[in-house]
């Protein structure tokens, strides 16, 4: 609306003209609203939606490269994000959902790589808001990008990255850097002033210095590098010259006209002519000499290609100059005569290569990516040396890395160790030096040590198994023709498929072991328990009783069975012919009641024994087997009547005394019995004592026993009768190829004597005398196939070189075993190589030199006194390279092997016809040896000198020169240190193949070295052979041997600690010596007696091994004797006696304390004994046992019979006894317990391994008691430990060192800090308490001395115009031979050249001799530069002594010099040069200052190795080196202070004005303060004391105090602050005290902040204060 009403109202504007106007502008913006709203409608709408795309996908295609699609997802989102129609976004701006990419495979990797630019320079970081510091202290940061694209690498040709992303990330393209602070240039302090320019009159005089570092990163330029001053001498008395002569440069070296040469030309054929006419008259046979010369001539010219010389000439000019630089007329010049202006010069020819050759074949013909590339190379050929020219020819071959690829190409042959079979287990090696067990080393077992060998070869040996194959076919073919037997196809198959070994320095992979530790079992002997009884007489086989023959037995058991494949057991039965043998008999168990005859109640009767049937092994078995035997008949027997005599039952047979009978022994056993009552009146009465004992024969068999005796098992052989087993089997745990039988010698023996008939022993009984075996594989020895030839050497050899010998080895895998093929007597083989060529070496030869070029006459005609035939030139000659045989060589060969080239010119002489012409010097005649000797040199003078007078003057032209021969005197002295001890060399016999440290020599006594050096009276180093010296010094020396730790031997088992159950039994070892010199360490010693080593195992104690054996009881000894009756209370004793418990009964008597004291019966008792009438009773019996648990709750009981009826009216007492079962007293509980675990137990045969450690039950009563383990096996109790277990006990694996390798080469040539080194390696670390390996792995010997000769320059000579005074001129110098003794600091003596004939003449790495150089002599009044200084040492960037990585540069600079101030503006700039260097330094620069010297001292710059310098320190931090006042001090006693102000001295005070300036300096009040010494003193005064004399109180009683407010600055000191301070607030107190104890205050007043104004008179106050 109101653009509507605006367009109205403007088209209705006054005047009509306008409205067209008005009304087409209205038009117009409408027109371009309604697009404009149109337009932005549009936009609204089609940018509220919008193409999304997706991450590309990965690349696809059936191929590799580039022919590959990739795809995307493209959809269409709103702006909010959710997904649309694609209909909603516009079509045409949709992305492409597909593209064409690049399909990687692998093999793309050897294709294409990262292309890798250089970092571009450090730009700064855009500066933020900080401004920079004034000060800059690190540098500034910033920031380096470099280029990188991967690339094909075959032509360089840019890829998409994405190719070189699929193996390797992009490398970084930008990284932070730092730019460092500006450094301005540096420069060393000014030399001293040079002398005057002129010796009279004024002259110049200048000092100059030199670049220290030069100015990098934006620093500010070099100062001037000279300082000149004008300087006076004397008057000069002559006319100074003004002019002089000055000699220009060398043209460039021109040739001769042609016109010039054709006449030059006819000339030379003129004098040809007459030359032909000449030869007219000559012979033919010269004429024929003539001619091969000139043939020969010809062709050193053909061969001369290499260098055309032409010799042309070069001019120069000479010119006068006036002192202000001018040129004036030569005529001003005054100079007789003027240098010469031409010359003869070579014509510069610079090097002609031709094109590169073809790259050769990669020298690596095969495809791997692990080991080292190959090599090609190309070469090129020189066309033309250079002549006259400074720079050499190029590099005439190149080489480059390659690889060979390709479908064609073959992988490489890769290699890789292998091993032989390991050898035997050997035990010694691991045995101590004290360890008796070495001499008997068969019969060691347990832990030891084994080894093998390692050899390289082809790993891939598969790619050449059909090759090696075919070739050991025919080798094998061939020698199968030769021999009549052939070798077993599965070695031959080993040995072709065994690999060839190859040289060990093909093989780069970790190193096998070659030493394991290894494990011999060890033999278990076999044990066997203690023989049973003898058993009773029966027959030999109760099968066959026909044969009357019988035998008694006893038999014993193994304990443990034997293993290890040791020993057989011992017999286990032995046998004693008896008669009247039966297999069963009746065993009598017990006698039944006495029965009385005729039923009467007492009286003589019968007791019918109880039996049972038993076999020869006691086993009961049924009756009717004993139906043979005869039966026990029943015992008489008598029952007491009431008043007979009472007799005990008869005691058990006692054991046999004997256990067989003969001729001197009988076995006998008895028994007892003892009287219980005596008889009374009308009783049957006791018998005598000897009617109370019973003897009868035992054991009544002879002592002649006999047993069968096995021999050991022999040999397995080969059992052909039995099919042969599967291969497969296993015996011992090794494989078995076949079935055999082992047989053995059974005899039969008698104990004691020997051997007897067979049929003394049971035949029944014999053991078996052939059992079958398993044969273990025969194994052949299996070697590698021989390897290949060692290489003859390639390349010729030098003359007088012996003849080499090439060689092959091969290795045993496989050592033979069982009858296998045995190993081949020659496993290295070697032959004498077929003679190599001898090397060509080659030699320059150089031809005649040819006629002497002049100048030609007419660039010389113009010169004074020049005659056309004579005077300086130039020659030529030919060069050849030729063999030692005089054959032709190429050139190539020459400039390699034949050191550098001899010269091609050298200037000449044509002598002009006043010359004076000399043959050259002879050599110098020999010395005699006589010191002081002269030898001599000689010439002759040649043609028309000879008549000259001139030539005559011997002064001028000497014809011998004379020189005192050398006075040689030599004298060794010692250099460097003692070599370490060498023992001598020789053979050290290794033990087991095997270096086992102290079984070897590797101690003792040996020799150590020093080196000699020899030097002449000249100090100069010589042969050590003048000084008749080998060039050491020997010293013998000691290499202590090492010591083991040596121990006692093992100490007696100690007995079992229990005599009854399981117990310890301990033994111990002793420290005897302790181990020193890396000998082998002690065992872990016990923690409380530091030198003891114990081993404990279990015991077990029979507890029935000793046991109590009573006698009956003695009568009952009545103590009242009743003399009408022998009968009432008395007592008994009885024999208690400890025994020695055998199978056969007890048997000997021991010590008492051997038996269990608790368990020991009791030897006397009280008794009754009984009254004739009364009854009588039997020995109670045992008591019942105990029923369990042992509660309380139940009884035990014992009973005893009526032996004797009382009469009537007397009864007998109860024949039951009962008692109630109580814990721990009459009744026990059992229980099993289990020991400790033994120390590991290692067979007496070994030393380490695999050992065992035992435990045993122990039987335990519940009161703790250990009793018999029949008690607990009687309840069933559980058993459920393991008694056994096994262990180890580490080896002590001593260290195992390999041999000395060889000595190094020299590690100098020459010299005298040469040493040879020699190591060895740890082949087997030491473990356990082996011996420690030696610290020392190897060895240094210093090499024998030897000069070391270089070539050297000599100073240059002064520059030297000749005929001149100035302007270009020469300056030389020569080359000597200087000895020196390999440092860097010695700067050699000079000795003759001949030492140095053999070196090749190299200064600083440079062939190139330069003995002569241009050089310029300035004018009188030229300014010029100076020669380069020295190169300063390499500098690096550094920030507080840290490197920035900027590199080193060194630098060097020129300075002006000035000879007239008037030719200033004619001086060049002065120069500085720089080159980057290694082996920088940091550098710090700091300001140093000296002591005041009054109001001024000296400031300078020093960097921080000493060298002053100005630059390099920051300027800002400078200090002061002026400290004047101003205005001067001018007042007495007033001096300038270091605030630059003026201060008094001590002793007085400071007066200031008002303007702050020192008005005056007045003088100190003195106190005088008396001390407690001086008692009269006690008057204070005062008196003035000038502070700088001395006090006139010499006595000392006195102190003088100083109160002085002022300090040297002038203002207030602070104590005075204090002093003021002090007494204001004691003011302010004391008033506020008057004031409140006056008066009390309504407000608190607010204190006034008094400003303390400052005190400018002195405080003379009280000393006391």
């Amino acid at each position: 609306m109101g653009l509507r009403e605006g367009s109205a109202a403007f088209c209705r504007g006054p005047g009509v003209s306008a409205v067209p106007a008005q009304c087409v502008g209205v038009l117009v913006l409408l027109l371009l609203g309604i697009w404009d709203a149109r337009a932005q409608s549009e936009f609204q709408t089609s940018s509220v939606y919008l193409w999304k795309t997706g991450p590309w996908g990965r690349c696809m295609g059936d191929e590799c490269g580039p022919g590959g699609i990739q795809t995307r997802a493209v959809w269409c989102a709103h702006v909010e994000g959710w997904t649309t129609l694609p209909t909603n976004c516009k079509q045409l701006e949709r992305p492409d959902n597909q593209q064409s990419c690049f399909r990687v495979c692998d093999w793309h990797k050897e294709l294409y790589d990262w292309q890798i630019g250089s970092w571009n320079q450090c730009r700064p970081v855009l500066s933020r808001s900080h401004e920079k510091p004034l000060e800059c202290l690190r540098g500034e940061e910033g920031i380096q990008t470099r280029d990188i694209t991967c690339i094909q690498k075959s032509n360089g040709v840019p890829a998409e990255d994405v190719i070189c992303e699929y193996f390797e990330p992009k490398p970084r393209q930008e990284q932070a850097c730092l730019i460092p602070c500006r450094q301005d240039c540096i420069v060393a302090e000014f030399a001293p002033w040079s002398e005057c320019s002129k010796t009279c009159g004024n002259g110049l005089q200048h000092r100059t210095r030199h670049v220290v570092a030069p100015p990098q990163f934006g620093g500010s330029a070099c100062p001037n590098l000279t300082e000149f001053q004008i300087c006076q001498s004397s008057p000069c008395t002559a006319e100074e010259s003004l002019y002089s002569l000055n000699v220009g440069p060398w043209s460039a070296c021109s040739v001769p006209h042609s016109r010039q040469i054709r006449q030059a030309r006819k000339r030379g054929k003129s004098k040809d002519k007459e030359k032909d006419r000449e030869k007219a008259v000559r012979d033919p046979e010269a004429r024929e000499l003539i001619k091969k010369k000139r043939n020969r001539n010809r062709q050193n010219r053909q061969e001369n290609k290499y260098w055309d010389i032409q010799i042309g000439y070069q001019t120069r000019q000479v010119t006068c100059t006036h002192r202000n630089g001018k040129t004036a007329a030569l005529s001003f010049c005054k100079q007789d005569k003027l240098p010469i202006t031409f010359q003869s010069c070579v014509i510069t020819k610079e090097c002609q290569v031709s094109e590169w050759s073809e790259w050769t074949p990669c020298s690596k013909t095969c495809f791997d990516m692990t080991t080292p590339k190959g090599n090609r190379t190309r070469s090129r050929t020189i066309k033309q040396l250079p002549i006259g020219s400074e720079s050499e020819c190029p590099q005439l071959e190149e080489t480059e890395q390659c690889v060979s690829q390709g479908d064609g190409v073959a992988p490489c042959i890769t290699y890789g160790w292998r091993t032989t079979e390991w050898t035997e287990c050997r035990v010694d090696p691991l045995l101590s030096q004290q360890d008796k067990r070495r001499g008997n080393q068969t019969a060691l077992c347990g832990g030891g040590v084994q080894t093998r060998e390692m050899y390289c070869v082809q790993a891939n040996e598969n790619l050449l198994s059909y090759l090696n194959t075919l070739k050991e076919k025919e080798e094998s073919q061939s020698q199968s023709k030769s021999k009549a037997s052939a070798a077993p196809l599965l070695s031959i198959t080993f040995e072709i498929t065994a690999s060839r070994p190859v040289d060990r320095k093909l093989c780069t992979g970790p190193l096998p072991s070659t030493s394991q530790l290894c494990h011999i079992p060890c033999p278990t002997e076999c044990e066997t328990s203690a023989w049973s009884a003898w058993g009773p007489c029966t027959y030999e086989s109760c099968d066959d009783t026909q044969a009357k023959k019988g035998f008694k037995l006893r038999k014993r058991r193994i304990t443990n069975e034997p293993t290890g494949g040791t020993g057989n057991c011992p017999h286990l039965l032995e046998a004693i012919p008896c008669e009247e043998p039966s297999c069963y008999d009746w065993r009598i168990m017990g006698l039944e009641e006495c029965i009385p005859d005729n039923e009467k109640p007492c009286g003589p009767g019968t007791q019918v024994p109880v039996v049972v049937c038993v076999n020869s092994d006691g086993e009961e078995v049924d009756r009717q087997l004993c139906r043979d035997a005869i039966y026990p008949i029943p015992v008489v027997c008598e029952a007491p009547c009431p008043k007979d005599c009472v007799l005990s039952m008869w005691s058990a047979w006692s054991s046999c005394s004997h256990t067989c009978s003969g001729k001197t022994t009988e076995g006998k056993q008895m028994r007892a019995r003892s009287i219980l009552a005596y008889a009374g009146e009308g009783g049957i009465q006791c018998p005598n004592s000897s009617a109370l004992q019973e003897t009868r024969s035992c054991n009544e068999h002879s002592c002649t026993v006999y047993h069968w005796q096995t021999g050991p098992w022999g040999q397995c052989i080969e059992d052909t009768s039995v099919s042969a087993f599967n291969s497969s089997a296993s015996w011992n745990g090794e494989a078995t190829c076949s079935v055999g039988m082992q047989t053995r010698k059974v005899i039969c023996v008698r104990v004691n004597v020997g051997q007897v008939g067979p049929k003394k022993c049971p035949e029944s009984l014999r053991p078996e005398t052939v059992r079958p075996c398993l044969l273990p594989c025969r194994k052949d020895c299996i070697v590698t196939p021989f390897s290949d030839w060692t290489l003859c050497p390639s390349s010729c050899q030098e003359g007088g070189v012996t003849v080499k010998k090439q060689s092959r080895h091969r290795v045993i895998i496989q050592l033979p075993a069982n009858g296998g093929r045995e190993c081949p007597d020659s496993l290295f083989e070697e032959k004498e190589c077929e003679a190599s060529p001898v090397c060509y070496s080659y030699r320059w030869k150089t031809h005649k030199w040819r006629r002497c070029q002049l100048v030609p006459w007419y660039v010389r005609q113009d010169s004074p006194g020049a005659q056309e035939t004579c005077g300086p030139g130039l020659q030529a000659r030919a060069i050849t390279c030729r063999r030692q045989d005089g054959g032709q060589a190429d050139i190539s060969e020459c400039l390699k092997y034949s050191g550098p080239l001899p010269s091609l010119t050298q200037t000449c002489q044509i002598p002009c016809q006043d010359d004076c012409q000399f043959t050259n010097w002879s050599k110098f005649s020999s010395c005699n040896g006589d010191c002081g000797g002269v030898r001599t040199r000689k010439r002759t003078l040649v043609g028309k000198s000879k008549k000259r007078d001139k030539c005559k003057n011997s002064q001028l032209y000497p014809l011998i020169e004379n020189q005192f021969c050398p006075c040689d005197k030599y004298s060794a002295q010692p250099v460097g240190n003692w070599s370490d001890c060498i023992l001598p060399e020789g053979k050290m016999e290794a033990l087991l193949g095997m270096k086992v440290q102290g079984d070897v020599k590797e101690c003792g006594q040996g020799y150590r070295y020093q080196a000699m050096a020899c030097y002449d009276q000249n100090n100069r180093l010589v042969e050590t052979s003048r000084c008749n010296s080998h060039g050491y010094i020997e010293e013998a020396c000691i290499i202590p041997c090492p010591s083991d730790c040596k121990l006692s031997e093992w100490s007696n088992w100690s007995r079992c600690s229990k005599s009854c159950g399981s117990g310890v039994k301990v033994r111990s070892k002793w420290l005897r010596e302790k181990p020193y010199n890396g000998g082998r360490p002690c065992p872990k010693l016990d923690h409380v007696n530091q030198a003891q080593v114990y081993e404990v195992v279990p015991c077990h104690s029979d507890c029935s091994q000793y046991v109590w054996v009573t006698e009956p009881w003695s009568i009952c000894k009545v103590t009242n004797v009743d003399l009408k009756e022998n009968c009432g209370e008395g007592v008994q004793t009885r024999k208690v006696r400890c025994m020695l418990n055998t199978v056969d009964g007890p048997s000997d008597t021991v010590e008492d304390y051997l038996c269990d004291p608790e368990e020991m019966p009791l030897g006397a008792r009280k008794c009754t004994l009984p009254c004739p009438e009364d009854c009588v009773m039997s020995e109670w019996g045992s008591w019942s046992q105990c029923s369990l648990p042992c509660n309380g709750s139940s009884v035990r009981e014992r009973s005893a019979e009526s032996l004797r009826q009382p009469d009537d009216g007397k009864s007998c007492p109860a024949a039951t006894e009962t008692e109630v079962c109580t814990l721990n007293k009459n009744c026990y509980h059992y229980d099993y317990n289990v020991t400790d675990w033994s120390t590991c137990q290692l067979s007496e045969k070994a030393v380490c391994g695999n050992g065992i450690k035992t435990r045993m039950l122990d039987c335990v009563r519940s009161d703790g008691k250990s009793v018999d383990l029949k008690y607990c096996e009687e309840l069933g109790l559980e058993k459920t430990w393991q008694m056994n277990t096994s262990c180890v006990v580490e080896c002590p694996v001593n260290c195992q060192l390999s041999d000395w390798s060889p000595w190094s080469e020299c590690s100098q040539t020459c010299g005298l800090t040469g040493k040879m080194i020699r190591r060895r390696t740890i082949n087997q670390p030491f473990q356990g308490d082996g011996r420690p390996c030696p610290s020392q792995m190897e060895q240094f010997k210093p090499c024998p001395v030897k000069p070391c000769y270089r070539w050297q320059y000599g100073q240059w000579s002064a520059c030297k115009v000749e005929d001149a005074q100035c302007g270009e001129g020469t300056r030389v110098r020569n080359i000597s031979c200087v000895v020196f003794d390999g440092s860097t600091e010695d700067v050699g003596k000079v000795v003759d050249e001949e030492f140095c004939g053999e070196i090749e003449p190299i200064i600083d790495g440079n062939k190139k001799m330069i003995l002569e150089e241009t050089c310029t002599v300035p004018c009188p009044g030229d300014c010029y530069l100076r020669e380069w200084s020295e190169w300063s040492l390499c500098q690096l960037t550094c920030v507080n002594g840290e490197d920035l990585g900027f590199g080193g540069i060194q630098v060097r600079s020129r300075a002006v010099i000035i000879q007239e101030l008037e030719n200033q503006h004619l001086c060049p700039e002065q120069a500085l040069e720089t080159r980057p260097c290694n082996d920088g330094q940091c550098y710090e620069y700091k300001w140093m200052a000296s002591p005041w010297k009054g109001s001024s001292r000296t400031v300078w710059c020093q960097r921080s190795d000493g060298l002053n310098v100005t630059g390099g320190c920051l300027v800002m931090r400078q200090p002061d080196a002026d400290r004047s006042c101003n205005p001067p001090c001018s007042q007495p006693h007033a001096y300038c202070s270091e605030t630059r102000r003026c201060s008094c001295e001590d002793g007085y005070t400071e007066v200031m004005s008002s303007d702050g300036t020192l008005e005056q300096c007045t003088l100190i009040p003195v106190v005088v303060i008396p001390t407690m010494e001086d008692k009269k003193g006690d008057v204070k005064t005062s008196r003035a004391v000038n502070p700088t004399q001395p006090s006139s109180n010499q006595s000392g009683r006195g102190r003088t105090w100083f109160l002085q407010p002022f300090g040297p600055d002038g203002r207030l000191k602070t104590w005075v602050y204090g002093v003021a301070a002090g007494a204001f607030v004691l003011l302010i107190f004391i008033v506020s005290m008057i004031y409140l104890a006056c008066k009390k205050p309504k407000k608190p007043q607010r204190r006034q902040n008094n400003r303390l104004k400052p005190l400018t008179l002195a405080y003379d106050g009280d000393a006391d204060m």
